[in-house]
Formats: structure tokens, C-alpha cells, sequence
């Protein structure tokens, strides 16, 4: 296995990615786990072999029996997405959970998107909160906005604007457009935070130049009414558009209504 890390990452020879399938066959026949898993990822991603999921699927099987956290995310994620195997959700939480254990941390943030839509285990908002909080206290910007929004609906814990508004700045400032559009709503709105149209519109801005279909269709709003800004119809017919495109419809009627009236 070591040599063919030396291979693969060029320490002492020149990178050879068909070298180093070469060795780490060698040691997985052995039955070293490591190995294993390493194979399982280049069938994946077909990195010095031909990709073939269902090959993947084997070498992360054996690895994980073993215990390997890596590779016991990898199959659970073949489960879970339907590669190389046949979908099974309950068999993807089954690895999740595996590997969350181990503190994997994306496993655990998955494992608690699992428990909070009910996805191959039974629904527990309860649940849900515990991992997204295992997550989101190693950093995981996708745990930490999904408590957030746990304790803005009061869904496995008890109702806490404030304490929203915390994992959604942890989140934010980790360039999460998610937690960047919520936060700008509650300064808009103040919910959790004193209400501050400038501040919304700085969040807002930051998730919908991101992408965010929600937070671009609330800063052409703060522009077609003047919240946070002055009113400026030709940025708020801009963001409008944006989020027309990706199918917003309260985009497109307002996009529809400026063009209307010619504002």
C-alpha cells in the first residue's frame, strides 16, 4: 500500500497512477483495508483504470468491513445515490452511520438530513439535530445553516431566533449562500437580530451573487421597494431575472410587472 502511495502522490518516484493500481491491488489481495478503499476510489473516479462503479463498490465493501471510515462512506454513498449498486437508502444510513461514528463529519451531516426527511430510517427531528450539531461543531457550513434553521422552526429543539442567527453566522462567513440569504432575511425582518436593512442587504448580496435563487429574488425585491437601498428598478429587473431564469415565479411576475409598466 505504501508503495503505491509513493506512486500516486510522486514521493521518491514519478507520479504513475497504473503503478500505483499495481501496488495497491497487491496489498488489497492481502487484505489490507487502506488498499482497498484506495481502489475503491480510483474505480470511482477511473484514475489509472477504467471507471467502473460496480468495481468500486467491491473494494469499498471489503474495505469497510473492516472498519475503514473512508471507504464506508464511499458505499454508503454508492448506496445512497444508486452507483454501481442498486439504490437503498436504508443500507446508505446504515453505512453513514458507520462512519459517523467515527466522526466523519460529512457523514454525520448527511446522517442528520437522513433523520430530518425520514430517507432509509424512521423520521426523528430529534436525531437530525443531534448530528447536524456533531457537524456543525467541527465546522461544516451545510450542518451548521441546517441547525440554524432547526432552531428558526423550532424542529428538534426548542424555537431560538438567537441561537439561529449564531450557527447561521458561523455558517455565512463560510461563504454558505444558504445561511447568507436566511441571515439577510432576519436583519430584514429582525428576527433574532435587531432589524438592519443595510446588513440584510450585504447578506443578501453575498448569497445572490452565489447563486441562491431565494436570496436573489429578495435583494430584487429590497431594490424594486427600496428597503436597505434606494429603489433602483433596472438592479431590481437584474436579480428579478436571475431568479426568473432558475424558475422563481414571484421573479418572473415582478420581472413581468416592471417590464409592464416600463419601470
Amino acid at each position: 500500500n505504501l508503495l503505491g502511495y509513493c506512486y500516486e502522490y510522486g514521493q521518491g518516484v514519478d507520479t504513475d497512477f497504473s503503478k500505483a493500481v499495481e501496488w495497491y491491488s497487491k496489498a488489497a489481495e492481502t487484505g489490507n483495508a487502506g488498499a482497498q478503499c484506495n481502489l475503491g476510489n480510483y474505480y470511482y473516479n477511473g484514475v489509472g483504470v477504467e471507471k467502473d462503479y460496480e468495481k468500486a463498490v467491491e473494494y469499498y465493501y471489503k474495505s469497510a468491513m473492516q472498519g475503514n471510515a473512508e471507504a464506508q462512506f464511499g458505499l454508503a454513498s454508492c448506496y445512497y445515490y444508486g452507483t454501481g449498486v442498486e439504490r437503498d437508502y436504508h443500507k446508505a444510513v446504515e453505512w453513514y452511520l458507520e462512519t459517523a461514528k467515527q466522526g466523519n463529519v460529512e457523514a454525520q451531516c448527511l446522517l442528520g438530513y437522513c433523520y430530518q426527511i425520514g430517507q432509509g430510517i424512521q423520521q426523528s427531528f430529534e436525531m437530525a439535530v443531534v448530528w447536524y450539531l456533531k457537524a456543525a461543531e467541527q465546522g461544516n457550513t451545510n450542518a451548521q445553516y441546517n441547525i440554524g434553521n432547526c432552531y428558526l422552526k423550532g424542529e428538534g429543539v426548542t424555537q431560538n431566533y438567537k441561537e439561529a442567527i449564531k450557527w447561521y453566522i458561523k455558517a455565512a462567513k463560510q461563504g454558505n449562500a444558504g445561511a447568507q440569504n436566511n441571515l439577510g432575511h432576519c436583519f430584514d425582518v429582525g428576527k433574532g437580530v435587531p432589524r438592519n436593512p443595510t446588513e440584510a442587504i450585504k447578506w443578501l448580496l453575498k448569497s445572490a451573487e452565489q447563486g441562491n435563487i431565494i436570496a436573489q429574488n429578495n435583494l430584487g425585491t429590497s431594490y424594486f421597494q427600496g428597503k436597505g437601498v434606494e429603489p433602483d428598478y433596472e438592479k431590481a429587473a437584474k436579480w428579478y431575472l436571475l431568479a426568473a431564469d432558475q424558475g422563481n415565479a414571484n421573479s418572473q411576475l415582478y420581472l413581468g410587472k416592471i417590464y409592464y409598466e416600463g419601470k
